[in-house]
């Protein structure tokens, strides 16, 4: 099986998927971790694709933790596709832990433009995790 969580910066997707791999067992990839595939990226994309779709047949999990909406078109067509969402406000603030307590003009601007980014993109859940509870979150997602 393969699940997609993918959402803004500051949602949650780390932290929930750490929490799925405690309870699952599931392997992960983060981002352009498939770069590592291949010494070129046209082909450790497709290595990747490949990987993704053996996934869809076997009993095991692989989480794919996506923050930049190009990297959707890499999911299968039969993976799960969670979407974490949050306050603004809350990004914000999660962000501003990242940046030792100071949230820079310039941050908060770019995280109030890329708010409801991935809004309009196919989903088979989607979970606010602005006073979410990881565990529920993770029950959740185990159930689909």
């Amino acid at each position: 099986m393969v699940i997609g969580i993918f959402g803004e910066s500051c949602t949650g997707k780390s932290t929930i998927a750490e929490a799925l791999i405690k309870k699952t067992g599931a392997r992960i990839y983060t981002g352009k971790d498939f770069l590592k595939l291949a010494k070129n990226e046209e082909e450790a994309r497709r290595m990747f694709i490949e990987l993704l779709i053996s996934y869809e047949s076997i009993a095991d999990t692989l989480i794919y933790v996506i923050s930049e909406k190009e990297h959707l078109q890499l999911l299968p067509e039969k993976a799960v596709r969670i979407l974490l969402t949050a306050n603004l406000n809350i990004i914000k603030e999660r962000f501003s832990k990242r940046m030792n307590g100071q949230l820079p003009a310039h941050v908060a601007t770019m995280l109030e433009k890329k708010h409801g980014s991935f809004d309009n993109e196919r989903y088979d859940l989607r979970i606010d995790t602005t006073d979410s509870d990881v565990s529920v979150i993770c029950d959740e997602i185990i159930k689909l």
